[in-house]
């Protein structure tokens, strides 16, 4: 078991036990182990002498400390730790002995090069499970080469797919592939734990975010393998090819959506407004029939949002506004399901994150502590592994943290 045998069962986070060291400085990888550490585990930030986690220096800023670095990084420690020099990956190696989890976002090859990959960490800890997250991958083409999310779903097709017909490719408003490769480290993490604790054994886990955004097309790619065709922008099931599946605008200028899949939803969108002649025009291609479109479109122009919210409540009508970032943060819903919460930091005071959105029975997260100062833990854990304050005021002196 990874658990320690110390650790109680009762009433415990499901990944108290697991040890984490981050060496991650982006989203991606701030997400995958802040999940983690909410769950229970216990994430070390090893930050370089350099400015440390990106997010940290990114605005607004608050007194100190940037809004981002506060939203990725509760319940995590942090410590300052110059990788470059000998001494530096002599400390990390010690703290990798101890430690169950590596979660690292450099390109491939850097980490050799610092002689803390996966083959020089197993050398000292057999067990350990070592997770690397990058834009295309340990292998391949593109190992190399540099990226962002708006590229990553450029080249996985997202992109090409998104936005009004006829028009430019519309970026979404968060990032996609970040955000999944975060979801897909940390199930490639779990998964690793339950094999650790079935064979003894740890592996590497090789995270692309090009990768990720290629599992989101799984039902497309399999459409085209049928009928050959290219999916266009408006022009499949769920991206407005449809009038069941769309976005409308209301007299007041807001948006409300319709997604009316089953033929269930439709008949009783088209009784809500009142033209049951619409009904067999469900699946009908809006491209060939624009007349349908814009009766359709006229309609909801005749009602605002809120009128049209009434209109369809308690009809099941699969519809919802689109809500702006106050809106969604007043939600009833939102809040009943707690995923908005207050926190408390030392320097910044109260402010507003968001909660927990894996719901358990047992083991239920919680904020534990604040997002860490920069290098805040790098006495207390250089401590742990046997370092005196004259090692420690020597190694600062010198740079090593």
């Amino acid at each position: 078991m990874i658990l320690p045998s110390h650790c109680s069962k009762d009433n415990i986070g499901p990944l108290e036990g697991v040890k984490v060291l981050d060496l991650t400085r982006h989203p991606p990888g701030d997400f995958c182990t802040m999940i983690l550490a909410d769950y229970g585990a216990e994430v070390l930030k090893v930050e370089d002498l350099d400015g440390g986690d990106t997010t940290r220096w990114s605005l607004p800023k608050g007194k100190k400390f940037a809004a981002s670095y506060l939203a990725l990084n509760r319940n995590k420690k942090s410590m300052r730790l110059n990788l470059k020099e000998k001494e530096g990956t002599e400390i990390f190696k010690k703290l990798a002995k101890d430690y169950q989890v590596i979660v690292e976002g450099f390109r491939p090859g850097v980490t050799e090069r610092l002689g803390i990959d996966f083959e020089s960490i197993k050398k000292i800890n057999p067990s350990i499970i070592y997770c690397s997250i990058t834009g295309y991958g340990q292998e391949g083409p593109y190992k190399k080469k540099v990226g962002h999310d708006i590229n990553y779903i450029g080249i996985g097709g997202i992109l090409e797919i998104t936005g009004k017909k006829g028009g430019p490719p519309t970026v979404p408003g968060v990032q996609i592939a970040d955000i999944n490769a975060a979801l897909m480290a940390t199930i490639g993490i779990l998964m690793s734990v339950i094999h650790f604790n079935k064979t003894g054994r740890g592996q590497q886990i090789d995270i692309s975010m090009l990768d990720g955004i290629l599992f989101w097309l799984g039902m497309i790619v399999s459409k085209y393998s049928m009928d050959k065709k290219t999916p266009e922008r408006e022009n499949i099931l769920l991206n407005g090819k449809h009038l069941c599946y769309r976005v409308y605008r209301t007299m007041d200028d807001r948006y409300i959506t319709i997604g009316a899949i089953e033929k269930k939803f439709w008949v009783n969108f088209c009784k809500g407004i009142c033209r049951d002649d619409l009904i067999e025009h469900q699946f009908t291609d809006i491209h060939g029939r624009k007349e349908l479109l814009e009766e359709v479109e006229g309609i909801f122009l005749t009602k605002t949002l809120k009128e049209w919210l009434a209109c369809f409540e308690g009809l099941e009508v699969c519809h919802g506004p689109v809500n702006n970032l106050q809106e969604v943060l007043s939600d009833p819903h939102i809040l009943f399901r707690n995923m908005v919460i207050k926190a408390e930091h030392p320097i910044e005071g109260e402010y507003s994150c968001v909660g927990f959105p894996i719901k358990l029975s047992n083991g239920q997260p919680k904020l534990r502590s604040h997002a860490p100062d920069y290098g805040e833990n790098t006495e207390e854990v250089l401590k742990s592994i046997g370092y005196g304050e004259g090692h420690i005021c020597d190694f600062r002196n010198r740079g090593i943290i």
